[in-house]
């Protein structure tokens, strides 16, 4: 059986990372994000959308249909591709190690499980500085942390300014932090990370 896009199982061999957060009013910002990209985008794309874990997401389907990216649900041990976003299952942490996503059932990180912090801290340990971390709409602090370990191995944060996001309590904590790079409307989001991709429109 040959597996599909983005759900093989055969060695990652993609350098570059664009992991997102989002929670409350973040899946219509996440749809304005993936559709300012191109299709053919050098980097894999993980989001996390925090969701209560006894509900079944078709997140993953909506945005397949309203984005250029063939999207599915993260499974455990699949191996990443370029130009291909995965969704975080409600319920299970999201890791990257050497390439693959691994799921777990550790304790939830800042009340919540998936935690973008989770995801951005295992994506930094292995990508270092080809990570592009973004804190969409939300409320709370998940990312914050997530964010520093970006910063901290060499790659860019970006956060959802206040005048764009429904809740600004995600972007703002980040900022307050000074983990963030660029404070951008979510219109310009896509453009910056192109512009960091060094992609040409």
């Amino acid at each position: 059986m040959v597996a599909k896009r983005g759900q093989g199982g055969h060695q990652s061999s993609i350098t570059k990372l664009v992991v997102i957060a989002a929670s409350a009013g973040g899946i219509d910002a996440l749809k304005q994000v993936l559709s300012g990209l191109p299709a053919d985008l050098a980097a894999a794309i993980l989001v996390v959308q925090h969701l209560k874990a006894d509900r079944k997401t078709r997140l993953h389907e909506y945005l397949t249909g309203t984005s250029p990216f063939q999207t599915y649900l993260a499974s455990d041990g699949i191996s990443l591709e370029e130009g291909v976003v995965y969704v975080a299952l409600p319920g299970k942490h999201i890791h990257i190690e050497n390439g693959h996503i691994v799921l777990s059932s550790e304790e939830p990180m800042n009340y919540v499980r998936p935690s973008a912090d989770v995801l951005f801290a295992s994506a930094a340990e292995s990508f270092g500085g080809n990570v592009i971390g973004i804190v969409l709409s939300g409320t709370g602090r998940d990312g914050t942390r997530g964010c520093q370990e970006i910063k901290a191995k060499g790659g860019m944060t970006i956060a959802q300014n206040e005048a764009t996001s429904r809740y600004f309590g995600m972007p703002k904590a980040a900022i307050d932090a000074e983990v963030i790079d660029y404070v951008l409307p979510v219109q310009e989001i896509a453009g910056k990370i192109m512009e960091i991709l060094k992609i040409d429109d």
